[in-house]
């Protein structure tokens, strides 16, 4: 039998007696298969660095300005274009920013200097930073409230099979074929992205327009509070080593540079999973859940320059990194998610969503500055520092 459901967001949602409208899945997957995009496109010169340094003429530490540019400009992009955009239908601005990161990419791929790359880089970063605002907030409006953790889990496993997939093809493509072929590969994969909107999402109306002052009112609920600064620390930490894992794998492990690829393909089949473990123990204990991730994650970082000094101990720890790391988009996303009220859902992830590409870009910001001055081990304790200091301020709420 067909019921017709509605949520508490506000949407109707047709069901039967025990599953949720096939098509309505498919288009949490179309969303998912774009937040893949992006991602792809945000971390792509992670296992890039050396090569496009060398190709350009600068060193491993600026080449990082790569990820650090398109992280500041989401960050920034993120919480102002749900503003900006009003009661435009959701589907077509997604549209309009998979078709930019497409053309910027493509701009990337034939960029003839360093600076010209960082210009299509920023244009990357405004199709990131929207694309990530809007994209969780959508798919939880696509289900019933029952299954919205399923939703957001499935959504941001779009985000870790791209460590998966994307990072590591993408590496591996720029070593066999050259880094501007990496980069063309991509631009396609957009491509494909586009045409999974057009035909699996639905026109997703806009719900009440988020305000701009809707945004600095978030802070008064300690809950998002708790999970803005969670994202931050996690995040930033994670980047600070994680932009420069090429480096740190050749120079303590000892792994040749060919290794870097197949190797980041195994840290995100270990984030797919720690993404789906951690779905799981999030329904039965959030703070608790994203507490042990950054115990763990804390914990791998800092023991890496002591354990993961030899190329199968240092692939070891790389795995048992990609598991920690997995878990922390949909832990986050699902804290926010739970703090806000249900008319503050896009604007609560939107100011998440900043916190998060702002992280990424003052993340390896830091990382470039400490492995330029000191080294890759410098790196791996500085991301040890910040993600340990996640207990802490999980621990100072009551939430979850």
């Amino acid at each position: 039998m067909t019921t017709a459901h509605t949520d508490p967001h506000g949407n109707s949602a047709a069901t039967t007696t025990s599953t949720v409208s096939l098509k309505r899945w498919l288009a949490v997957v179309a969303l998912a298969v774009g937040t893949f995009s992006v991602v792809t496109v945000e971390q792509l010169p992670v296992g890039l660095l050396t090569s496009v340094g060398g190709s350009l003429g600068v060193s491993e530490g600026l080449a990082g300005l790569m990820v650090t540019i398109p992280g500041l400009v989401a960050a920034a992009t993120a919480p102002i274009l749900p503003v900006l955009i009003g009661r435009l239908d959701r589907r077509l601005v997604l549209l309009a920013l998979i078709t930019l990161m497409v053309v910027a990419t493509l701009g990337s791929a034939f960029a003839p200097n360093f600076a010209v790359l960082l210009v299509t880089r920023f244009l990357v970063g405004i199709g990131i930073g929207g694309f990530w605002a809007l994209a969780a907030g959508l798919a939880v409006r696509l289900v019933p409230e029952a299954h919205i953790p399923r939703a957001v889990a499935i959504t941001f496993g779009g985000a870790t099979a791209a460590n998966v997939l994307g990072v590591p093809a993408g590496t591996l493509i720029g070593n066999v074929a050259g880094w501007r072929v990496a980069f063309l590969s991509v631009a396609a994969l957009g491509l494909l992205v586009i045409t999974a909107l057009v035909f699996l999402v639905p026109p997703i109306p806009a719900g009440e327009p988020v305000r701009l002052r809707a945004l600095p009112a978030q802070f008064r609920n300690p809950a998002v509070r708790t999970s803005v600064l969670a994202t931050f620390l996690l995040v930033s930490g994670h980047f600070a080593a994680f932009t420069f894992v090429g480096p740190v794998l050749e120079d303590v492990s000892g792994l040749d540079k060919g290794m870097v690829g197949p190797l980041l393909l195994g840290f995100g089949i270990a984030g797919i999973a720690g993404n789906f473990l951690a779905g799981t123990a999030a329904a039965r204990n959030l703070r608790g859940t994203i507490v042990a991730i950054s115990a763990v994650l804390a914990g791998v970082l800092a023991l890496f320059p002591l354990l993961g000094t030899t190329p199968v101990s240092g692939a070891g720890m790389l795995l048992l990194w990609g598991l920690a790391f997995g878990g922390v988009p949909v832990s986050v996303q699902t804290w926010i998610l739970r703090s806000s009220a249900a008319e503050d859902t896009e604007a609560a992830t939107a100011l998440n969503t900043s916190m998060f590409n702002l992280a990424i870009a003052l993340g390896a910001l830091l990382g470039g500055i400490v492995v330029d001055a000191i080294s890759p081990t410098g790196i791996l304790l500085s991301g040890a520092v910040l993600t340990a200091l996640t207990s802490l301020a999980m621990w100072r709420t009551r939430r979850g």
